[in-house]
């Protein structure tokens, strides 16, 4: 899985650049000196033909500049660890650790515009997606085709992220909400970090 994906991880407005009350001032509101944030998820996976693959929930936490936590709990546990240099993602009931360096990816994540909100429109394509059922909406597509995701809805509810739903090359559509933020946390010393556990398999470079 990706990032986004197993998690992770990562979103947001007008196509003509023209602002006006909606997802985007949510977005302003929320990331307002923000620093860190550390909350819950629930997460749905559905396939192309709409048909769900997979219900999953745990926590997911991030900090500036670059640092990320995406941590599985039910069904199973698989935590996914962005330390600023590399990705690390470990499946216990596999033994198995698997490494990669971080990078575009990552940093085009929808999640990443809440630490740092400038981003948007330079590494985005940006609409409005209105209200629904009290939810303030934004729609984004990556400029670069190194990104992770298709496309993603970003869903604000009293300028609190509430929603994201994204949209990976194949089709396959997941859909996040989430719950319990708390912004600008302590966090714990090695929550952005990790260290392969003796006797795993790790895989790559």
């Amino acid at each position: 899985m990706n990032m986004l994906a197993s998690a992770a991880v990562a979103g947001l407005l007008l196509c003509s650049g023209f602002a006006h009350a909606g997802a985007r001032d949510d977005l302003k509101a929320f990331s307002a000196g923000l620093r860190g944030l550390d909350g819950q998820f629930k997460q749905d996976v559905f396939d192309p033909q709409g048909r769900k693959k997979d219900t999953s929930s745990g926590r997911v936490a991030m900090s500036t500049p670059n640092l990320f936590r995406w941590e599985y709990r039910q069904p199973y546990v698989q935590l996914i660890v962005a330390d600023g240099k590399t990705v690390w993602v470990f499946d216990p009931d596999l033994k198995q650790v698997s490494r990669r360096p971080q990078g575009v990816e990552e940093a085009s994540s929808p999640l990443a515009i809440l630490l740092d909100p400038t981003r948007l429109d330079r590494d985005f394509i940006v609409q409005e997606g209105g209200d629904a059922d009290g939810i303030d909406w934004m729609t984004i597509r990556p400029r670069s085709a190194e990104a992770g995701f298709r496309s993603a809805r970003i869903g604000f509810i009293r300028n609190q992220l509430l929603r994201m739903e994204y949209e990976d090359a194949l089709g396959q559509r997941t859909e996040i909400q989430f719950s319990g933020w708390k912004r600008n946390p302590t966090f714990a010393a090695g929550t952005f970090s990790f260290k392969p556990p003796a006797g795993v398999d790790v895989i790559g470079g």
